[in-house]
């Protein structure tokens, strides 16, 4: 391992454990006394911290998993392991749910009064506090390490600080009411802990299908390449996350068709030695050379451009080139739009032939409509 990955899975143990004992000792006091005095919303809020207990253990086995090397059956390392151990606790949290709800429903069906107690106030509101410190730490930790797993302990945390307040709120109300609302705040609690479950799960999945990525990352990449000189532009970015902070990515560098290709070729090959050396990003770069000496192929470049802002300021053009025939000229290019554009691709198609076509009849539009990050 580099050193960043070791201090990356010794910072994530350490949270791990931290998680581990507290959510012990908080479970341990609640279901004590919320079975001491038949309070079942304690009972349950005891039981969501267990969960949060296992959560803990399963994100340090996740840490020592995917912290392991690259091998000949996972060449691109283990780190994705940190997604399946989220869906396994996002799933341990909704089935902990569903019981808290099953024994809260029992509850408002069949009604029981539970013994009030000072202890149980003093039990709750200590649940507060540890778990409100649990939470800045976790999210700080989890922002440090860009680790999906801390992050949703971390909202999880938040969420039983509400939940415990909910219960004490409820305990209080009961004792002074004589009102039976010990049930609704266990089903109130089971609702919470749900809707936390599926919030991990929500996001664990998009993860894995293959969401976008953050647009700060793809800007520092493009910021970094064109901080070359030598570098006209570029476009075909795409980048793929192999797990937290492990990258691949692919560019089409930009580069003047008149500079000897030897040359070309090294600068690419040097960005691509400064990624793997800077980042944790696995650069591959394409050498694109744009013919700059050429006044028509200039000006028609710029003009096409312009013809696919006006459609939109966030289309752009690249790769363009023009091959002259006896009677026609091929303009070849590539339009790329953002995802969610409104416009079809035979609508943009149909929009640019025309205008080029009315600048001279002699050019025929031989383009690709592609989506940009």
């Amino acid at each position: 391992m580099s050193q960043t990955e070791k201090e990356r899975s010794s910072r994530g143990g350490t949270a791990s454990i931290v998680g581990i004992l507290a959510n012990l000792l908080l479970a341990t006091g609640k279901i004590i006394t919320g079975a001491l005095f038949g309070a079942v919303s304690v009972l349950a809020d005891g039981l969501n911290n267990l969960t949060d207990c296992g959560s803990s253990v399963i994100s340090l086995v996740s840490f020592k998993l995917s912290s392991k090397p690259a091998d000949k059956e996972h060449p691109y390392g283990h780190e994705r392991i940190e997604y399946v151990c989220s869906m396994a606790v996002a799933f341990l949290i909704l089935l902990i749910a569903f019981e808290v709800g099953k024994e809260a429903l029992g509850k408002i069906i069949t009604p029981q009064d539970p013994v009030f107690s000072y202890l149980t106030l003093a039990v709750l509101g200590a649940s507060i506090a540890v778990k409100l410190g649990l939470f800045f730490y976790n999210r700080r930790v989890a922002k440090l390490l860009d680790s999906q797993i801390l992050l949703a302990t971390a909202t999880d945390c938040l969420g039983d600080c509400i939940s415990t307040g909910v219960v004490l709120i409820t305990t209080v109300i009961t004792h002074l009411s004589g009102l039976h609302l010990d049930g609704y705040a266990g089903l109130l609690v089971s609702l919470l802990i749900a809707w936390a479950g599926i919030g991990v799960l929500r996001e664990t999945l998009s993860t894995l299908i293959g969401q976008a990525p953050d647009a700060a990352l793809t800007e520092s990449i493009k910021e970094r390449i064109l901080a070359h000189p030598e570098v006209l532009g570029l476009h075909d970015l795409a980048v793929y996350s192999y797990g937290p902070n492990k990258y691949f990515a692919s560019v089409h560098v930009e580069v003047d068709a008149r500079v000897d290709v030897m040359t070309s070729h090294e600068l690419v090959d040097d960005i691509e030695r400064e990624f793997a050396r800077e980042t944790s990003i696995l650069l591959t770069g394409h050498l694109d050379p744009i013919v700059t000496d050429d006044p028509e192929v200039n000006e028609m470049r710029a003009r096409v451009g312009e013809i696919a802002r006006g459609l939109s300021p966030d289309f752009s053009v690249h790769d363009f080139r023009m091959v002259k025939g006896e009677r026609h000229t091929n303009l070849l290019f590539d339009v790329a739009i953002p995802y969610g554009t409104a416009l079809t691709h035979d609508e943009i198609r149909s929009y640019m032939e025309d205008a080029i076509s009315a600048i001279n009849p002699a050019y025929r539009v031989v383009m690709t409509v592609e989506h940009a990050i």
